[in-house]
């Protein structure tokens, strides 16, 4: 049996930001059709250690896992914050197919989601993109959200590394489009500096006990979420604003298959809170192990 392993080179050469989109179309459209099975991750957090380690299951065809560590220290080390892999298993016969670099499709689908979300919320005419933070995230949205909206200018802000806005206000005044892809505990936005119309992408927090929104730009918005099971059990951003599960208005998906409208109205405040899903990672596995058995790309091996 042979088993196709894929690095952080392999992947991001061969997952292209614009292929990723239409691949996390399809699999967002196909959770919203029931046709994924995707329960929530499972998370150890032991004592004394610097972070946590997630398992990320999920079956669509065939069975994938994200076993991921984050370590909010390591870029201070030179290292992604999240390490791990995405385990492919054959959904026929359950034999392992391939293990890929987990930190660099995370990187990839997560601002691709974003993109699909922009797409389909932000306004036509939101040609001003800020960015609030500078790691991997705030690098790939980069990349992503000028695919899906004419980016004519763009504001970036980090609390570690010198941008070209000096604060998190002077970057989101103004602005069509908002990217939170910080490592904040407490809120960095506070809803009067959110102009009407705006389209927030939530991509920092994907625990229960840190947010990077104040409540009342949650109270506010019309929520958009990757999933909704995810977001009343993991999302700091909904659970610490004050608002109840009717205030989610969809899911990506149901957008996608015109089960729920999105944007309603030019100065409507849509939200998109993003907590990453183990469909994507499996999605984006699938893809790229189809590409590999194409290309011949990558590493096979006897297993």
């Amino acid at each position: 049996m042979k088993l196709l392993v894929l690095n952080h080179h392999d992947v991001t050469a061969m997952l292209t930001m614009k292929e990723c989109i239409g691949v996390m179309e399809e699999a967002l459209a196909d959770l919203a059709r029931g046709k994924v099975s995707n329960p929530l991750r499972n998370v150890l957090r032991a004592d004394g250690a610097p972070g946590f380690f997630g398992l990320m299951p999920a079956f669509r065809g065939d069975y994938g896992l994200k076993e991921v560590c984050v370590y909010p220290g390591n870029p201070a080390k030179g290292l992604d914050t999240h390490l791990g892999l995405v385990i492919l298993h054959d959904g026929e016969t359950g034999a392992p197919k391939a293990i890929m670099d987990a930190s660099a499709i995370t990187a990839i689908r997560t601002a691709a989601v974003s993109a699909v979300a922009t797409k389909l919320l932000a306004r036509e005419d939101a040609h001003v993109l800020a960015i609030l933070g500078s790691g991997v995230q705030g690098k790939s949205h980069l990349e992503a959200i000028p695919l899906v909206r004419d980016i004519r200018e763009i504001r970036m802000f980090s609390r570690t590394k010198r941008q070209n806005a000096n604060s998190v206000e002077e970057a989101v005044r103004g602005a069509g489009i908002v990217v939170t892809a910080t490592s904040a505990k407490e809120p960095i936005i506070k809803r009067e500096w959110l102009s009407p119309g705006t389209h927030i992408n939530a991509v920092g927090s994907s625990i229960k006990t840190t947010r990077e929104l104040d409540s009342e730009t949650v109270k506010a918005a019309s929520l958009f979420v990757d999933r909704r099971e995810s977001t009343v059990n993991e999302s700091g951003d909904y659970l610490m604003s004050g608002v109840g599960a009717d205030h989610i208005r969809a899911e990506i998906g149901e957008i996608l298959t015109g089960k729920a409208r999105g944007r309603t109205s030019k100065d409507e405040l849509t939200l998109f809170k993003s907590l990453g899903l183990a469909v994507e990672d499996l999605a984006s596995a699938q893809f790229l192990f189809q590409k590999a058995q194409q290309s011949g790309s990558g590493t096979w091996v006897e297993f």
